[in-house]
């Protein structure tokens, strides 16, 4: 028998997604093949503590999505530490070694997880790890960032206004009202699962949307509302990445919300495959994959789009760390295409695997 990868899933964080992230982690280490891989819980409180958690119980009212928390009382603090071939994890308490990390599978949506930052420290490890790079990582995060590369390369996007804390003032508001007509969306522009995120339909709603977007992020996007289809596509892979079957978000809300993805249960209806002509099924996937690559991202991601009436597609946002529960849209998109969500997981293992063999054989000297 071949010998185990130690995988290191890394999940919670500090950013508004924790409790998501929580949701991701116990489905992805439920599905781990365990005659595969050694799997260690690195739980990071919303304080940004390191905790080892105890396979048996690493989480609290797990199957609850307002009240899932880290089990903190059954868990070690914890470091990484850079070794030769790999990183190790180290007891705070004691000191003692307490295991061999071969690949890195961070699971942190938004902020501290998904937007470079936690990449950078893995970088610096030396180590494998799943999903996209600092660069891929931090473009994906920031919306503005993203949008206006997009733009640049000849994608559509919708029309937007990006608005920075320190540069808000009344004079913001008539601005917005001359630019965009009603229902605008409000977003923060570093953080997904629609946290902090409105739907405004009159100026009353727009103070009071930015002022909520102004809690999670000082950087916050007023975009248009262009209507249609909500059409969402997973793309994996790294220099050749491929694109799953399209699947529309049908809402019962009247956008996707937060509630709508985690707490309502009848929040939204998902149909996989969407309905779709073959030729626009063919454009999205492409579009897809385009925007991946545009964006430097690798591993895994999922992009969202919205199809109008008249056939026009928008790229909506793209998400290097989509949500991962087994009821989420990347996995189910992919187990539509053929490749189930176990099987999906070792294939993200393999990609960061196969990704750093790649880093490690390029020259680390300057030899003339």
């Amino acid at each position: 028998m071949s010998k185990k990868i130690n995988v290191g899933l890394i999940y919670g964080g500090r950013s508004g997604e924790h409790e998501v992230s929580l949701q991701s982690a116990k489905s992805i280490y439920e599905a781990l093949d365990k005659d595969k891989y050694n799997v260690f819980l690195i739980g990071i409180d919303k304080k940004g503590h390191w905790l080892l958690g105890n396979p048996a119980n690493y989480l609290l009212n797990a199957q609850n999505p307002k009240l899932i928390s880290l089990n903190k009382k059954n868990s070690s603090s914890v470091a990484a530490v850079n070794k030769a071939e790999n990183s190790e994890i180290i007891s705070l308490d004691n000191g003692q070694k307490i295991g061999q990390i071969d690949v890195f599978f961070p699971i942190i949506h938004g902020t501290y997880g998904e937007d470079g930052s936690l990449q950078g420290m893995l970088e610096i490890l030396n180590v494998a790890y799943v999903g996209a790079g600092v660069t891929g990582s931090a473009i994906g995060m920031d919306k503005d960032v993203q949008k206006r590369l997009l733009k640049e390369a000849g994608i559509n996007v919708t029309n937007f206004l990006t608005i920075k804390k320190s540069h808000f003032d009344k004079n913001t508001i008539k601005e917005i009202i001359e630019k965009f007509a009603f229902p605008v969306f409000v977003k923060p522009a570093n953080l997904g699962s629609s946290v902090g995120i409105s739907k405004a339909h009159n100026e009353k709603e727009l103070k009071t949307s930015i002022d909520d977007a102004f809690k999670y992020d000082t950087k916050i996007l007023i975009e248009e509302y262009v209507g249609g289809r909500e059409i969402e596509c997973s793309v994996l892979g790294n220099d050749r990445p491929i694109a799953s079957l399209p699947g529309e978000i049908i809402p019962t809300h009247e956008f996707y919300s937060y509630e709508a993805k985690y707490i309502d249960e009848n929040g939204a209806g998902l149909k996989i495959p969407a309905d779709l002509p073959k030729e626009t099924t063919k454009k999205i996937q492409e579009m897809a994959v385009k925007t991946f690559i545009i964006l430097e991202c690798a591993g895994f991601a999922r992009v969202d789009f919205f199809l109008r009436t008249d056939n026009k597609l928008y790229i909506n946002e793209i998400n290097t760390i989509p949500g991962f529960t087994k009821i989420s849209m990347f996995p189910k998109l992919f187990e539509a295409t053929g490749i189930p969500y176990s099987k999906l997981l070792d294939r993200l293992i393999d990609l960061a695997l196969e990704k750093k063999r790649e880093k490690d054989a390029l020259a680390r000297s300057y030899t003339p």
